[in-house]
């Protein structure tokens, strides 16, 4: 019975180097400590001055010691990737081979740690520029969080959809409320946001344009007696606006049609009122 008992026994799996040293020392460390090894890592391997001054109980101690060690440095070489154990230049004990990988990544482990947050600090403050085009802001925010990613930030795509939607311009402000109203974020794609966003987008544009259009037709057809209510008309939607400067050899009489003067100053004008 206590044979099933211990044959259904998991053992605990070699924690796996994944470059992120602090994580991977703690969970060695717990590894080794359930194998009553860790006093390895700490002391290391006793050494005898004189062997020959040994007892017998005190060789067969430290070559239990020499024995444990083996088998720590086994666990050590399985869990730390070929290219990197050959970049480990003393590997007599398991002690030296922990304490090389401490001085190689520790260090690298803090730096990565203090990037980390500042990335973290511009992913916070980013915001987009007036003017900026949805293709420019989706770049610089991914490259954000791919640099994020890369430094070991564990981040999901709702995470920088949500930080997108909530940084937009306000001419996205429709847009956006429409995403959040329609869409379950949890299962929107960051290519599907763009999507939307850069199609409003065009529809901006193409709205601007269209009135920047209209605006000119206007103001030439003003300028140049034809539009609504005659010269009049434009002369007084200025007001208050500041003087309006035309060249008046460009007016077209409404009742001779020639250049140079408005209808009221005709003097066709004249001659038809008193003939009349």
């Amino acid at each position: 019975m206590m044979a099933a008992e211990g044959s259904n026994f998991v053992q605990p799996a070699i924690p796996k180097f994944d470059g992120h040293y602090d994580h991977w020392a703690m969970l060695m460390e717990n590894f080794l400590r359930s194998k009553e090894y860790w006093e390895l890592i700490e002391t290391g391997i006793p050494i005898a001055d004189n062997k020959a001054e040994l007892t017998e109980g005190q060789r067969k101690t430290i070559e239990g010691q020499h024995l444990k060690d083996l088998k720590v440095k086994n666990y050590l070489f399985q869990a730390i990737d070929r290219t990197i154990m050959e970049t480990i230049l003393h590997k007599e004990s398991s002690k030296s081979i922990w304490d090389s990988m401490r001085q190689k990544y520790q260090g690298s482990t803090r730096v990565k740690r203090a990037q980390l947050q500042a990335l973290r600090r511009e992913f916070e403050v980013l915001q987009m520029k007036e003017g900026e085009k949805v293709d420019e802001y989706f770049a610089r925010t991914l490259t954000i969080a791919n640099k994020m990613k890369a430094h070991g930030e564990q981040m999901g795509q709702v995470v920088i959809i949500e930080k997108i939607l909530r940084s937009m311009t306000s001419r996205f402000d429709y847009v956006v409320c429409s995403v959040e109203e329609s869409n379950d974020l949890d299962n929107l794609t960051i290519d599907e946001l763009q999507s939307s966003l850069l199609v409003h987008e065009q529809r901006i544009n193409s709205h601007n344009s269209g009135d920047e259009q209209a605006f000119k037709v206007f103001y030439e057809d003003r300028t140049r007696g034809r539009g609504r209510g005659g010269p009049g008309a434009f002369r007084g939607r200025g007001r208050g606006r500041g003087k309006q400067t035309f060249n008046k050899a460009t007016i077209e009489c409404y009742k001779c049609h020639k250049l140079g003067h408005f209808q009221y100053e005709c003097p066709n004008w004249e001659k038809g009122a008193h003939y009349a």
